[in-house]
């Protein structure tokens, strides 16, 4: 696979959070693709796991990441539409989409991880859980330093991410942030800013994180951008 990656987007921190709505799992392919993406590289982020912090048995972060490894290739040939986007795929993806619904709604998946003595901010904007009630207020700061990566790639259309901030070589999140966040796109046509619309959505509390990008990866470009 190779890397393509754009820099910075514009490096404003935005924390003032309002857990207001009760949405959760996406139900459209578009949406559901960054989605389980993200809560899939969430979960196995980090030393112990996010997983293992969160209540998330290995069992169950196995099928997780099943869903999303059974996912990708097909998301590949739905995203080619005029060549490999066909009914059969189309309908692929939308029980993939039941699956993982229906595995959350049966083993409480997101349940648990709202109710976790250790679940963070970052851990309930990944998985898109709103409690209705909880608020949390933070400064909202500028940050104008740039964030600095160096991408590895890794077997299985998987790459290494390590930040840091500029003139360091030691892996940090840049103060007063608590997490760097990116957008990526995979494929062979760049997009036109870190604005663009159907860009994959992230963020690691860590550093050094992996993406999983998927096998079908391959051959192809990964367009990130940071901040």
């Amino acid at each position: 696979m190779t890397v393509g990656f754009g820099h910075t987007a514009k490096l404003v921190l935005i924390i003032n959070y309002k857990i207001m709505s009760n949405s959760r799992v996406p139900r459209t392919i578009v949406e559901f693709n960054g989605y389980i993406g993200i809560t899939t590289n969430h979960l196995n982020a980090g030393e112990p796991k996010n997983a293992e912090r969160l209540g998330v048995t290995e069992e169950e972060l196995t099928t997780w990441t099943g869903i999303y490894s059974r996912w990708t290739p097909l998301y590949v040939l739905y995203s080619d539409k005029p060549n490999s986007r066909t009914l059969a795929v189309t309908a692929q993806l939308q029980a993939l989409m039941d699956e993982c619904y229906t595995f959350n709604q049966t083993k409480h998946i997101l349940d648990r991880i709202a109710a976790s003595p250790n679940v963070t901010v970052v851990d309930l904007q990944t998985f898109n859980i709103m409690t209705g009630t909880a608020k949390r207020s933070y400064t909202v700061q500028p940050i104008q330093e740039s964030v600095i990566t160096s991408i590895q790639l890794l077997g299985g259309g998987s790459v290494t991410v390590k930040c840091h901030a500029n003139g360091s070589i030691r892996a940090s999140i840049i103060d007063p942030a608590d997490c760097v966040e990116f957008v990526y796109a995979v494929g062979t046509t760049p997009p036109e800013s870190a604005d663009a619309a159907g860009l994959n959505k992230g963020s690691s509390t860590k550093a050094t994180f992996t993406l999983a990008l998927g096998s079908g990866s391959s051959s192809k470009y990964l367009y990130i951008y940071f901040r």
